[in-house]
């Protein structure tokens, strides 16, 4: 009697996962000292070095599955991952510690984030990201980068530091090189041990690779930065924690989709209409509800935390039915949008205007003169 999965592709799967953990821990290390030698502020670190590192693993499994002629994977890697990380990653962060947000995250990165996801959306509405629209998101992550790496520098040192955890005798510049070297060789070679056990694990199970792309191969891939937003709430980091997520999701949408419709060749990667219709939609929708959610307080609370990962579970359920063809998707899928969506939007509506309107109560009362006493007005 044969088990119903194959052994092998199990422990691929399972060792890809472990070696990319290490892979990204290892690069994440070596390029943050670097960062630190020349002065990236803590906020613009997370954004670049740490979120960038992170999602080294969606870069090697997208770029290896769209040369494999794999683009379901490619495209189920990097949507999925975006979807994971702000509702489990960013989620489970402010369930752990309530999450301070930066002020230039709201009005400058989380925008970006958003118009990226939104970008991807459109580009993607013809059925097919092309090798050329790969190349212009690839120019716009190198353009993006570019920014942040030259408004961030001249940093406090001591501040950047005390951030990443790093002494200031921290290792020197060639052990870090070596850490960063070490690092991408793990990173690669656990992509490809990651892809090739998640294919024959989805052939075995009668599962699409699409899904397989969504759920599996994105989480997997996304462990660096729930480990990473994890720790940093722990420590309250919430430059780190929070920075993560958002520069994880603009690289993913720019770099790593980028990438992989470069690596597609001429066909590029083609998008399912299930794509179109769900996944598209749910990742550009939980992108959007972070600016609310962001503005109000400049802060991510508990009960947010826990709506966001609840939203997940039910992105879960919600593919699971749709694979399996169950009677239930339909229900499940009119309760996501005509109800789950419809009342957050609302309450997210409120909490909005609540804010504006405290802010401008507080503007006016600052900026009003005091009544006089009754002995000035004699």
């Amino acid at each position: 009697m044969t088990s119903a999965l194959p052994v092998l592709p199990v422990v691929q799967l399972i060792v890809g996962i472990g070696l990319l953990t290490l892979g990204a821990d290892s690069l994440v290390r070596g390029a943050a000292g670097l960062a630190v030698r020349v002065g990236l502020s803590p906020l613009v670190i997370g954004l670049t070095v740490v979120a960038f590192g992170t999602s080294m693993p969606e870069v090697s499994v997208s770029i290896g599955s769209a040369l494999a002629g794999d683009g379901a994977v490619a495209l189920g890697n990097a949507l999925g991952s975006n979807i994971f990380n702000i509702l489990v990653v960013l989620g489970g962060s402010a369930v752990i510690s309530p999450l301070l947000v930066d002020r230039r995250l709201v009005r400058l990165d989380v925008p970006v984030m958003v118009a990226t996801a939104v970008l991807v959306f459109v580009l993607s509405l013809n059925g097919t990201l092309t090798r050329g629209e790969g190349a212009f998101l690839l120019l716009l992550g190198v353009l993006y980068t570019t920014f942040l790496v030259r408004a961030g520098l001249h940093a406090d040192q001591n501040e950047a530091e005390a951030a990443l955890d790093l002494p200031a005798s921290a290792s020197t510049i060639p052990r870090q090189l070596l850490s960063i070297t070490v690092g991408l060789i793990l990173l690669v070679v656990g992509a490809h041990l990651l892809v090739r056990g998640a294919e024959t694990v989805a052939r075995a199970m009668g599962i699409s690779e699409l899904v397989i792309g969504l759920t599996v191969v994105a989480a997997g891939t996304s462990l660096p930065e729930l480990a990473t937003s994890f720790v940093a709430a722990f420590r309250g980091q919430r430059d780190i924690a929070v920075g993560n997520v958002v520069g994880s999701n603009i690289f993913n949408s720019l770099v790593v989709l980028g990438s992989a419709g470069v690596a597609s060749g001429g066909h590029g990667i083609s998008v399912p209409m299930g794509v179109l219709t769900f996944d598209l939609p749910v990742m550009v929708a939980v992108s959007v509800a972070c600016l609310p959610i962001f503005f109000t307080g400049w802060s991510i609370s508990r009960w947010e935390g826990w709506v966001f990962l609840a939203y997940y579970c039910v992105y879960l359920l919600y593919l699971v039915l749709s694979h399996t063809q169950h009677g239930a998707q339909d229900l499940v899928h009119g309760m996501l949008f005509f109800f789950a969506v419809p009342l957050t939007a609302l309450t997210l509506a409120i909490l909005f205007v609540r804010e504006l309107r405290q802010r401008r109560a507080s503007t006016r009362s600052a900026a009003e003169p005091s009544d006089p006493s009754p002995d000035e007005a004699g």
